[in-house]
Parts: structure tokens; sequence; C-alpha cells
């Protein structure tokens, strides 16, 4: 029988399905449910999916809509029911299938809309507790003047000008520079509505100013609060955090799943998908400006439902209300959140088209927050590190400590920042998506039906493993195996020496959870009567080698930055992102991902991206603090080190060619210096 390859985004599951299999059930078959309750009568519309076209050279396929195939009856009849659900999307019938109609017939890269998905992406981007001084550049001042006259004729503008300064004048009495009504301007949406809006609250209004600069709103009436949003844009994940701007309370946190994941799982593939495509900058940035909007209206939705459940004053809070946005992520995600072409981040020298912070109109972007509302972007620092390391900065503050402080971003693409109020070193690596479960065979991404935890016992060589959603130790319908597990399950099976520090499985090993396959040696974790998919869940030599590539590059690029400092270890490791809190730092020091030092000096501080986010748009300072940061951390480029591929050889082993990992070698007694190492160190 005839096989195809099917792709699903944002899951990252790919595998071969036989032809004429609907995608409804090759997902299924793959470890994915896809939503439906008209069993399969193509009445529903739960199991809508999108046909993703092109040629996508990551993966090896031209995926297009005749490789499915043709849109049924029932399918079209559907469809012309709701011209507004393609309207408003900007979808047409064939790119927009419904998965229990349409059958394989040839490879094919689907995504599956975030309402379709059966089994929700769980995003573990949470905002954390942290003390924030508040000083947002919104602030709201009530003015009160008197009527126009004939003997006083001043225009509405002008008349409102010195209103506001006199408002400034009392409510910030003392403090020097305020602004003069001559040096005040105001948006010029605002502008068309003023005469209507002074007159309706005659002359008694509530004016909201940006930086003490523009006007952006004018209310009738005496008005308090408003708003702002921060958001990390991740390669990955988005997560959004509304906050109230005169109290700094986050009132609703919402995430998702980065929508360009379907153009590249990678930095590098999205640049070189804008590339290859004439119109893939604009596909990439449309998608990211849909979902942020998405994700506001989400937000606004939740606040209101939660004050309305208390009755508090916050439940006719709308987008309108929403004056400002942060928005922070690498390099690439900074340029396809502008519509900047990423093409030269992707080739050397490898240069973006601007570091410093960015302030633009929400409507220049098409974000639907208020039209007069300013977003602004924290600076970038070099071609693959940007706003996000400097978000990080400001939330962990390691240019105001004494101590060494490496801080580790660890994602698809890992940013390090070291060092000091001295001195501040940074580099970037791209660790691959193996580490969140893509490129493995069973791997991942976190939802229910994911192993998430691994144990193997040393004697038995047996494994219990645990699920999201499910309780207890090797309980729930298991799926595949995410990110934290694998790094679990490699660390486990060294420490139990069912693999050598060369990541080989050993030989004579007394267990059927080793076994040799059609495509090597692996592993078997669950079996598959033990799963929802009717497969054994494993880990292969394949797999083993992707962890090992991974790993190798952050621990090199950390031990680069410890070189450049002259440092054997940090003071303290601080591990930041969603990804990076649910690491066991046991488990990834014994295979190297991180290095050595104390366990009690590793610490996870959750998304300090998002939580970086936050501060700048709560605190006007901390904006200015960061760009000057940014301007003086020294970045470092790992391929021009000549050491950097031996170093690199040296790291591949587990948890390293050479060095004894002090902290964990009661784990590991059986690790040896490998004797290959003597011939690579006389390069």
């Amino acid at each position: 029988m005839t096989k195809h390859l099917v792709i699903l985004q944002p899951s990252g599951r790919r595998g071969l399905v036989e032809e004429g299999t609907s995608l409804r059930a090759a997902a299924r078959e793959l470890g994915v449910e896809i939503e439906s309750i008209c069993a399969e009568n193509a009445t529903c519309g739960k199991c809508m999916v999108l046909v993703e076209e092109g040629r996508f050279e990551k993966y090896n396929i031209h995926s297009k809509r005749e490789h499915l195939s043709p849109v049924s009856a029932d399918e079209t009849a559907y469809f012309a029911r709701r011209p507004k659900l393609l309207k408003d999307r900007g979808w047409e019938v064939g790119q927009l299938r419904l998965s229990c109609q349409a059958c394989v017939l040839g490879d094919v890269l689907i995504n599956v809309p975030e309402e379709s998905r059966g089994n929700k992406q769980i995003v573990r981007k949470s905002a954390t507790q942290r003390e924030i001084e508040i000083h947002p550049s919104i602030r709201k001042y009530y003015v009160e003047m008197e009527p126009p006259s004939l003997a006083q004729p001043f225009a509405d503008w002008e008349r409102l000008a010195l209103g506001i300064e006199r408002a400034m004048s009392l409510v910030r009495r003392g403090e020097e520079h305020l602004p003069r009504a001559a040096d005040l301007t105001i948006d010029y949406t605002v502008l068309r509505t003023l005469a209507h809006t002074l007159r309706e609250g005659e002359w008694k209004v509530t004016v909201t100013v940006w930086q003490d600069k523009e006007v952006v709103r004018v209310q009738p009436g005496y008005q308090e609060d408003s708003f702002g949003a921060a958001v990390d844009i991740g390669s990955t994940t988005i997560a959004l955090y509304l906050c109230d701007l005169r109290t700094g309370e986050v009132l609703a946190a919402e995430s998702e799943m980065n929508p360009q994941i379907v153009y590249g799982e990678d930095v590098m593939s999205r640049i070189q998908y804008s590339i290859e495509h004439g119109d893939g900058l604009e596909k990439m940035h449309k998608s990211i400006i849909g979902t942020l909007n998405k994700l506001i209206r989400q937000a606004v939705r939740h606040c209101e439902e939660f004050a309305s459940g208390k009755s508090t004053t916050r439940n006719d809070i709308t987008t309108d209300d929403i004056f400002e946005m942060v928005l922070v992520g690498n390099t690439t995600m900074h340029h396809l959140l502008l519509n900047l072409p990423p093409t030269h981040l992707g080739r050397a020298p490898y240069v973006p088209t601007i570091h410093k912070a960015v302030d633009l109109k929400a409507r220049e972007l098409g974000l639907n927050i208020n039209a007069a509302g300013n977003i602004h972007v924290l600076p970038t620092i070099a071609s693959f590190i940007g706003a996000d390391t400097s978000a990080v900065i400001i939330a962990e503050e390691p240019h105001k400590q004494d101590e060494n402080w490496l801080i580790i971003d660890v994602g698809t693409n890992a940013e390090l920042v070291l060092g000091n109020r001295q001195r501040l070193v940074c580099t970037s690596t791209p660790t691959g998506p193996a580490l969140e479960g893509a490129h493995i065979e069973y791997g991942m991404r976190a939802a229910p039906g994911a192993i998430e935890r691994v144990e193997i016992d040393e004697v038995t060589l047996e494994p219990r493993y645990k699920v999201i959603g499910a309780e207890g130790w090797n309980t729930g319908d298991v799926k595949g195996i995410c990110g934290s597990a694998i790094i679990d399950a490699v660390a486990e099976m060294f420490r139990v020496r069912i693999l050598d520090g060369r990541g080989r499985f050993r030989k004579g090993l007394q267990t059927e959870r080793v076994r040799e396959s059609e495509n090597g040696q692996e592993y078997v974790i669950a079996w598959a009567r033990e799963t929802s998919i009717g497969r054994d869940i494993v880990l292969t030599l394949k797999d083993i080698r992707q962890i090992q590539l991974a790993k190798a590059a952050l621990f090199v690029a950390a031990r680069t930055l410890l070189r450049q400092m002259n440092l054997e270890r940090p003071d303290k490791l601080i591990l930041a992102g969603g990804f990076g809190s649910y690491i066991d730092k046991t488990k990834a020091m014994l295979i190297g991902l991180i290095p050595d030092l104390p366990l009690e000096d590793v610490y996870a501080v959750g998304n300090a991206a998002g939580d970086g986010a936050r501060i700048a748009l709560l605190n006007l300072q901390k904006r200015r603090e960061a760009a000057e940061v940014a301007r003086s951390v020294q970045r470092f480029e790992l391929p021009t080190d000549p050491e950097f591929q031996n170093q690199f050889m040296l790291t591949l082993n587990f948890p390293h060619m050479t060095e004894p990992f002090t902290h964990v070698a009661h784990l590991i007694p059986h690790h040896q210096v490998d004797p290959m190492a003597e011939k690579l160190l006389k390069k």
C-alpha cells in the first residue's frame, strides 16, 4: 500500500499514512485529536483544518491541496452555508477542509487551528509574582475648562492643552520638567472627535496622555481605568498578559501556539521561507498579528467574565481601553512582527534592520487596541539575540549584581547572558526543536496525553512515567512524549547504563525494553496496550542523536561565554523560559545540557521574557534601562570561535568526554574520560 508523509502543526507530529486515509483518521493515528461531534457527517465543522501549500525544504516535501481528495459535495454545501467564515479569515474552499472528508493522496502539511484541536496545547508561560514599581507611560488627567465665548474664542485643542497643563501641575506638584501646553500634541483620530467629546462632557473630561507628550484619548466626565498588554512572542509559543496600568495587576493571561510554526519550526526555517516565497513575509506577519488580536479579544472577554462574577467596576472593559502594548521576541520574531524582511538575518554578516526600541501606533500594525495606542518593542541586541533577551535582563538584573550570573533562556533558539555589574557577554545557539518534542519519533509538545516525566529502575531497567492530565504514574492514555520527559528518559538511560557515554546502546542488556527495529536500536517507554495510538512509544538511536546535538550546542555556548569571562563556572545559573522551568536540573546536568555547578545554585524563574515585557509596560524607566543595557552587552558569535568545532565534539558525550561533572558524579560512577578526547584536544 502506498504511504504519504502527513505533517500536523502546531503539534509537530508527523508520519507516513496509507493513501486514502482521511486526515482526521491520520491525525488520530499520529496522536493528534481533532474535534468532531457529528460522527464525521460533515455537518458540525468542528474538524476544520488548513492545507499549507508550497515547498517546505525542512521536511523535503511539496504540500498542495491536490494531494488531498477533491472537495466533497458535503463540504461544498457546508461552506456555502457559511460564506462569512471564509471571507473573514481570507480562506477559500480547498485550502480549508473538513478533515473527516479530505483523504490523503500525497505528502501534505496541515495546520490544525486551535478551535479544531481535541487535546489543547499546554503553553507553560504563566506570569510570576514580582515587585514592580508602577510608573507607566500612560497617565490620565481630569480636566475642567471654561466653555468658549465670544470674549474668549480659543480653539478647542488649545483650550484643552492649557487645561491639561494646569491638571498636570496640580497632580504632579514639585516634579520638574513638566510639559507646557505648547509642547503637547494630540493624535489625529482623537482630534477628529474632540469637539463633540468636549461638549458632551460639558467641558469636563478625562484625558489620557502618552509619555506626557501626546493625548491619545479624551472621554467625557471622570474616568479612572486604563489598561495595557505585555506580550512574549516565542518561536513556539506566544503569551499575553493584560494588566491594569494603575495597579500593575495581571487581569488576564492568554497563550497560544505561534502560528508561524507551519512555515518552519525554528528561526532559520522561517527566514528561509521568507526568502523562497514572495508572499512568505506577508503571510507570517499576518499570522502573528491575527493571533495577537485573538489573544487580545480573549483576554478582554475573560477579564469581563471574571469582573462580572466579582461585581467589580471592570465589567465594561473593551479593547479600546487598552492604550499600550509592549512586545518582545527574538530578532527574527521581532522582524516578522514589524513586517521587516528577515533576509539579512540569515546571511553573513547577519545584520538586523534595527537595534533600537520601536514605538509606533497600534493602527499601523493592525493591532486591535485603541487606534491611538502605542506599540513598544524593546531593543534587540544582536542578529539572534533579540528583544526577549533585553526583557530577561531587566527582569533578572544581572547587571546589578556582584556575582557572575549565567542566564539561559532555553527554547528552539537558546539565548545566553553571563556576567555582573562590571561586564555582560551574550551569545545564542540554535538547539533545534528536539528539546520541545519535534524531530523525535514519538515527540510532541506539552498536551494531555504527553509523557512529561520518566524514571528507570537501575536493576530491572523498567520505566515508570507521568502523563500530563493523569493522576499517578503509568496511568493515562499515552499519545507521545514531550521535551521534559525526553531529557528525563535520555538521562535515566545513561544513568542506569542502557546507554554509554557516546549515546550508544550497550550490548547484552537483559531486558525486552531494548530491541532492534528497522530504524536501529530503541528503548520502549510505553507498550502499545498502554497508549491511545495503538503503538509502542519508543526512544530511538536517532532520537538520542537529536538530543546530543541540542545539548552540545547549548553547553558549548555556555562554556564559550565562561571562557570569555575567565570563569570555571558561574556563581548562579538561571533557567528562563517556559520549557526551562520544567526541566529537571539534575537530569539536565546528567546529560551535560547545563554546566557543572552545585545544584542548589541552579534556579528556574519561569517566563522571564514575559515578565520583562510586563515590567517595561508598567515602568517607563525600565525601557530606558533596557536600551542602555542592550547597547552595553558584548555580543559573541560562536562561529568565530576557532575552538568551537572541537569543543562541540567533546560535548556530544554524556555528560562530556573529559569533564568529571563532580556535582552529579555520584549518580554516574561508571562515567570515564573518553579515549577519543585525546585526539580532539591535540587538534
